[in-house]
Parts: C-alpha cells; sequence; structure tokens
C-alpha cells in the first residue's frame, strides 16, 4: 500500500560511505572532515551530475544518489573508485577510501527523497564491498554487462538483513583484464559457484524455517509512522529507541555480546539531556520478534529508531548500526566498525557522538565525561558481566508478563522524564551492576 503522497517509480540507486570514518575522526577530526567535503565537491559531485544524475541526501560520511540508468550509475561509481586509487597529494595522511553499492529497483518517492526495498539492497551491497569496491546486484549486471569497461565476479546468492530473499551479487573488478581470473562477464558459472549457490540455498530454508519466516515477516520497506496513531504524544525533544542488536555470528553463544551492545546505546545516551531514550525493559520485548520500525515507533511513541547487528569471529568484530527518522522513514545516520574487539569501546563512544550530532543535539562536556566514566576498559570483565546480565534477564522474562503492552490507552504517567526514559506500568527493571552500565 502506498502512503499518501508518494508515488513509485524505476530507478538504479548508488550508495557510499567513506571506509573507517570513525578511526579517521579519531585521529583528526578537522583534517577528515575538510578531506571528505573536498572529496564530494571536487570527485563525487561533478561524477554524480556527469553521468545524469542527482544526490538526493547526504548523510555525514555517506550519500545516497540516483540514476536514470544502470549502466549511467555504474560508470560513475567506477570512475569514482578508480580516482580514488589514484596517491593522494598531502602525503602522511591515511587514503580516503569508499564501498560503493549500486542497485536497479523499484523506489517509493516523495518531494525529494526515495525509499524502498530498492534503495535498502542498494545500501546492502554497499555493505558487501570491499574498501575501495564495488557490489552490484543481477539486474545490474543485465544492463551493464558489455557496456561497461569492467569485468564481475560472481558472489552467488548471499542473505542480507531485512530483505526477504537471498539477492544475487557480483563484485566489480576495475581492471578489466581480472575478466580471465575469476570474473563471470556473461554469466558463466564454474562448478564451485554452482555447489556455492546450492550450499547457500540449502542454509537459507534452514535459517528461514528455524525463525519462523522472521524475515519475510519484518519486511524491507520502511512505512513511516503516523504521529497520531502513537501510543503516546511525541515529546518535545528528540526520542529515540534502539532496538536489540542482531547477532550475525556464527555462534549463537555470541548474542550476549550483541545485547550488551544495544545495552551500552541505551545507557549512554540516556545520560544526555537533550535526548528522551526508551528504557530497555520496553525495547527488548521486540527482540526476536516480527516487527516493523513504525510498529515500534507508534508503539511507544518515538521520533527515531535505532536498530543494528553484529558480527564476531575471533578477536575480530563487525558492528553495523543505523538511525531511521520513524515519521519519514528515511536513514538519518549509519555506520559500520570493522576491527579488533579491544577497540569495542572507542566504536561506542563514536557511535554516541555520531547519533547525538545526527539528531541535532549538544553533548555537553560533563555529559561525555560521565559516559566515559560508565564504561570498563577491561574487554574480559565487559564481557562476563554481559554473560551474566544476560542471564538474569532471561531468567526474568521467565517469571514476568510482557513488559510492554501496546494497547493505545495506557497512562502518560508511565513516562520516567527524570531519567529520560519511558517505562511501562507493569515492568521491573534490575539494578544495573557497573561494568557498562550507569549506576
Amino acid at each position: 500500500m502506498e502512503v499518501s503522497g508518494m508515488h513509485r517509480r524505476l530507478a538504479a540507486i548508488l550508495t557510499a560511505d567513506v571506509v573507517g570514518y570513525s578511526g579517521l575522526m579519531s585521529e583528526d577530526e578537522a583534517g577528515t572532515l575538510d578531506r571528505v567535503l573536498r572529496l564530494r565537491q571536487e570527485l563525487i559531485e561533478p561524477s554524480v551530475a556527469a553521468h545524469e544524475g542527482r544526490i538526493v541526501k547526504l548523510m555525514g560520511h555517506g550519500l545516497l544518489a540516483e540514476f536514470v540508468s544502470a549502466v549511467e550509475a555504474v560508470s560513475c561509481a567506477v570512475e569514482i573508485q578508480r580516482a580514488l586509487a589514484e596517491p593522494e597529494s598531502d602525503s602522511g595522511a591515511p587514503p580516503l577510501q569508499l564501498r560503493i553499492g549500486v542497485n536497479l529497483g523499484d523506489v517509493l518517492a516523495e518531494g525529494g527523497d526515495i525509499y524502498g526495498d530498492g534503495v535498502n539492497i542498494a545500501a546492502r551491497m554497499e555493505g558487501l564491498a570491499d574498501p575501495g569496491g564495488i557490489c552490484i546486484t543481477r539486474t545490474v549486471l543485465g544492463q551493464v554487462r558489455g557496456r561497461a569497461d569492467v569485468a564481475f565476479e560472481d558472489l552467488g546468492e548471499i542473505e542480507v538483513k531485512n530483505i526477504p530473499q537471498p539477492v544475487h551479487v557480483y563484485r566489480v573488478l576495475l581492471d578489466p583484464n581480472a575478466a580471465s581470473r575469476e570474473a563471470l562477464t556473461a554469466g558463466e558459472k564454474p562448478w564451485y559457484r554452482q555447489w556455492q549457490a546450492l550450499a547457500l540455498g540449502v542454509a537459507a530454508i534452514a535459517f528461514l524455517a528455524s525463525a519462523g519466516l522472521w524475515l519475510f515477516a519484518r519486511g524491507p520497506v520502511i512505512e513511516p509512522a503516523s504521529p497520531e496513531r502513537m501510543a503516546f504524544p511525541l515529546p518535545d525533544k528528540p526520542s529515540i529507541a534502539i532496538l536489540p542488536f542482531d547477532n550475525m555470528s556464527d555462534d549463537p553463544s555470541q548474542q550476549h555480546f550483541a545485547d550488551g551492545m544495544t545495552d551500552d546505546l541505551i545507557t549512554d545516551l540516556s545520560k544526555v539531556a537533550g535526548l528522551f531514550v526508551i528504557a530497555r525493559n520496553s525495547t527488548f520485548v521486540y527482540k526476536g520478534q516480527a516487527t516493523t520500525i513504525r510498529q515500534v515507533a507508534e508503539d511507544l511513541g518515538v521520533r527515531y529508531v535505532i536498530e543494528g547487528s553484529v558480527r564476531r569471529a575471533g578477536d575480530t568484530v563487525r558492528v553495523y548500526a543505523q538511525l531511521i527518522d520513524a515519521t519519514t522513514g528515511g536513514h538519518v545516520w549509519a555506520e559500520r566498525f570493522d576491527g579488533d574487539v579491544a577497540d569495542i569501546f572507542g566504536v561506542q563512544g563514536n557511535f554516541v557522538r555520531q547519533i547525538v550530532e545526527a539528531m541535532a543535539v549538544e553533548l555537553a562536556p560533563r555529559e561525555a565525561q560521565q559516559i566515559a566514566q560508565g564504561r570498563t576498559e577491561n574487554v574480559e570483565a565487559w564481557e562476563a558481566f554481559q554473560k551474566g546480565w544476560g542471564s538474569i534477564s532471561a531468567s526474568t522474562r521467565k517469571i514476568m508478563p510482557r513488559p510492554f503492552p501496546t494497547s493505545k490507552r495506557q497512562s502518560s504517567s508511565t513516562r520516567n522524564t527524570d531519567s529520560h526514559t519511558r517505562h511501562s506500568a507493569s515492568s521491573i527493571t534490575v539494578p544495573p551492576i557497573g561494568l557498562g552500565r550507569s549506576n
């Protein structure tokens, strides 16, 4: 169903993101901002315009662009990545790299913005791309094959977050001579790719069966929430709910790590006086449930929703988070970290700062100090606490009723504005025990 004021159209969508932006900012804020600004003005904006595209919006260190032709979108992406592969004139600073994703699909357009699964899939292609690389979908390949000075490597069908069906992904090889190695230019598929596709298909069926078709139920299109349907009136200050992060690790026991990231974000953001943050008891109701951003926003009466994922393998971790304005369905901010588990506390601090900035809220020095003081620097101690906290939470849920009834007739007296959190009348909060939590 289309939302009033929106219309559908086919578009080629390009999304791009600066690799390692958080780390670059921590080393040199002013210099990094200047370099990113020059990158946009001197390379990205002219290239998009030259290929008959338009920049829909800039999102901190990322961008969303729309083209009328998939060929032009890919040509623009290739031009940008090849230009960035050239050494920068100012030596000493780490070179800027982008990840770029391109998709051809249906979008919902309203005013100057675009939404929907076409945009979401492009964003997932960006996330799969290597630093300095480009990933595209099969629909794009069908348009650009033989029309661009590049080759393509078939990565097979890949499960991506919030997209109901596997997406067939191709990596763009900027060196056309690479076609003689692993690239596939005409849909050819060697035997090991066929087996890979078969294995992925079997894994997808098993996953969907065990998850109760959760991905199908959640749905990729972000339908805007209606303030009129919200269970509570929107607060005067920016209101936000942090959904439980998904554990994307191969090891299910790493769920405590994902929950710990969620808990710390809730705790840290609740210390910011300019924000209205929903309590853990209310947001963890949605853990593992089939829901939508619109439903969460209307149930809890918030404008913004954060969702994310964590993938851990040994001492390395990938964390992805995005901030969505539920009243428009638009993405306000997104960030991804790939690195060592030992750096996780720095990642949390950067996420908090960027989220606050994205909502145009000022983080007072005293608040920043309180947030920093609330953390341990010992990753092993933090993990041990999160495992224990997870066990307490699991046993508590077994003896408690549903913490957040979604009836619109709930009393607004359940708000706790002193701590900038909102609790339901039936919720019970277990007192936090240090190690990454506020007292």
